[in-house]
């Protein structure tokens, strides 16, 4: 019978065996490079260590459920909570129940559980245990280029006759437009940024604590990425960031909104941060820009900028532990700020 408990460093070169078994050498690889940074570095690490779970049978670590130990925010009040992460079993143990013993120790140790980006199985699962279902968190995109409505499954000249129809559109939405504010770029996320989410946490019901010292480890200090901040500033004093990067990918180059913060009812300061990026991507020769937003204000304000909604395969699930939230609240998510920046999903 497998036992379940808490990782030790004496555990580490299991663990990478495991992941190297059941993940293949690359992800092993990328996993071992942002370890450190990942597990020990995180501001909010509890002082007994990282918080990953692992089955053993016997001395033989067999499965593991790794989590990001977060301050969850809800309705204005800060909570322990940890994002699942890294799940994985043994294959020849594998459909066994493990993965369920894992999940359920996790949940009982936690203020919140929350997953992101599941695997098919990993949703599954969370069915099977009655978890609340958010759904995804809405994907919106910004076209910039004639590039951007292309489809890898389509004929070419259909391609070629949706990117000449819709040119004029994108020439539209696309067009630069004054910004209405000052934009600074940064490298380092200082004391003002804790005061700035303190002045508005109470605007989200639901929302990871964004203070200096998590903006600083999850965006500046990371080893496998490198991103770009803009801070939208007023008086020396930050009024609201977006943080973002460029990349290749098989239907061309995008411009990922990974995280950004401001106050919902500040529509200048947001906006202006929305016509930085949109400057940025132009630059970069991005055909289009993609985020995901789960605020309604937010959403609101991306489509009155060119973006639209497209389907989002990026599953969201939480489930609050340590205080008792009202019987709406998972259904009723306008109010809830989660970003691709928040869990493990922009690697």
């Amino acid at each position: 019978m497998a036992e379940i408990d808490r990782f030790r460093s004496e555990d580490r070169r299991q663990v990478e065996s495991l992941y190297r078994r059941v993940f293949g050498s690359d992800a092993a690889d990328a996993n071992r490079l942002r370890w450190d940074w990942q597990y020990r570095r995180n501001p909010n690490m509890p002082p007994d260590g990282p918080l990953i779970w692992l089955a053993r049978e016997g001395t033989t670590v067999i499965g593991q459920y790794a989590t990001m130990p977060v301050r969850v925010s809800i309705d204005g009040r800060d909570i322990d909570g940890s994002w699942g992460m890294d799940v994985m079993v043994a294959p020849e143990r594998q459909r066994q129940g493990l993965g369920d013993m894992l999940f359920r120790t996790w949940d009982r140790h936690t203020g919140a559980s929350l997953g992101l980006g599941l695997s098919e199985s990993s949703y599954r699962l969370f069915q099977k245990l009655n978890w609340p279902d958010v759904g995804p968190v809405p994907c919106l995109v910004k076209p910039l280029s004639r590039r951007a409505l292309r489809r890898p499954n389509w004929p070419v000249q259909l391609n070629r006759f949706v990117s000449y129809i819709t040119l004029p559109w994108i020439r539209l939405v696309a067009r630069t437009r004054p910004l209405e504010g000052e934009i600074r770029m940064i490298r380092h996320f200082d004391e003002g940024f804790t005061r700035l989410w303190e002045r508005i946490a109470t605007k989200f019901r639901f929302a990871v604590r964004r203070d200096a010292p998590y903006l600083n480890w999850k965006y500046i200090q990371p080893p496998h990425v490198r991103y770009s901040v803009a801070a939208l500033v007023r008086d020396n004093e930050p009024a609201g960031y977006a943080v973002y990067r460029h990349v290749q990918e098989p239907r061309g180059r995008v411009t990922l909104l990974v995280d950004f913060l401001a106050d919902p009812d500040d529509t200048s300061g947001f906006v202006t941060l929305l016509r930085w990026v949109d400057r940025e991507a132009r630059a970069a020769d991005s055909d289009k820009i993609r985020t995901f937003a789960t605020h309604e204000g937010f959403r609101r304000l991306l489509r009155r900028s060119g973006y639209f909604p497209v389907r989002s395969t990026m599953d969201f699930v939480a489930r609050i532990n340590a205080i008792e939230v009202p019987p709406d609240f998972y259904h009723s998510t306008a109010a809830w700020h989660v970003t691709l920046g928040d869990s493990d999903q922009d690697r």
